[in-house]
């Protein structure tokens, strides 16, 4: 089974504990600041876990809706508006949205580079002409910088073991998670991510037909560079565009 549709359960939300409400709130106060020339009619987030930034956008009046294959994730919040669905294939019909946000490295999952930018596509399809995209990445070179190749972690009764590496020919990040429950037997999940630079995403984006417009380092809006946390793009789906070709 692809570790994807394994490792986001409850012991990923546990772990990633420490992204919550406030971080999401930070991450819309930035969508705003970028895209305030018009306020959407409708959003999306796409890979929206278990919903905290669906909650920051409808708290500031947006009528957004979320994405996401995970079961577990969607059971999250049941008040908040989200659907099942693969980014490859959008349960959404076209030209459904005016925003579509992609956070927390929620692009590269899959294997085949044709897999993962298909994303794009999707993207493309379901945005209206002149709506606005944001993808969120890490930064490799900052990531392989600060490696931490083995870490264990207490948490809640439980002592979870994470080994990290990078595989240089696929180019893809990886971290091992083992969790140990006393009285239980031991679980292990594989998180597999490719690791992206700026100008393979810009070359994918325009051959999608997307319009890259700025690209920043985190979500304070610093430029990006080499010791970037993050690599975020931000741009926009032309009023008018020849479809991508074909593969």
């Amino acid at each position: 089974m692809a570790w994807y549709k394994e490792w986001f359960g409850q012991e990923y939300l546990e772990l990633y504990a420490h992204r919550d409400r406030g971080e999401a709130e930070r991450h819309v106060d930035f969508v705003e600041a970028r895209f305030a020339d018009r306020k959407p009619r409708a959003v999306l987030d796409l890979a929206c876990g278990a919903g905290r930034h669906i909650g920051a956008l409808r708290r500031r009046g947006y009528r957004a809706l979320g994405v996401d294959l995970s079961l577990t994730l969607l059971t999250q919040s049941p008040e908040l508006p989200r659907v099942a669905g693969d980014m490859r294939s959008l349960p959404f019909a076209d030209s459904t949205f005016d925003w579509v946000l992609n956070f927390f490295t929620s692009f590269g999952y899959f294997e085949s580079e044709r897999e993962n930018f298909r994303i794009l596509e999707e993207m493309v399809r379901v945005m209206r002409p002149g709506g606005r995209f944001l993808i969120d990445l890490f930064n490799i070179d900052r990531v392989l910088a600060t490696l931490n190749p083995r870490e264990t972690r207490e948490m809640s009764g439980r002592r979870v073991e994470i080994e990290r590496w990078y595989d240089a020919r696929s180019r893809r990040l990886n971290k091992q998670i083992r969790v140990h429950t006393a009285g239980r037997p031991s679980r292990s999940y594989l998180e597999s991510v490719r690791a992206y630079r700026l100008e393979e995403v810009s070359n994918g984006l325009e051959w999608a037909g997307l319009r890259l417009e700025e690209t920043f380092g985190d979500f304070g809006g610093e430029e990006f560079g080499p010791d970037s946390e993050r690599l975020i793009f931000v741009g926009s789906r032309p009023h008018s565009q020849e479809p991508p070709p074909s593969q």
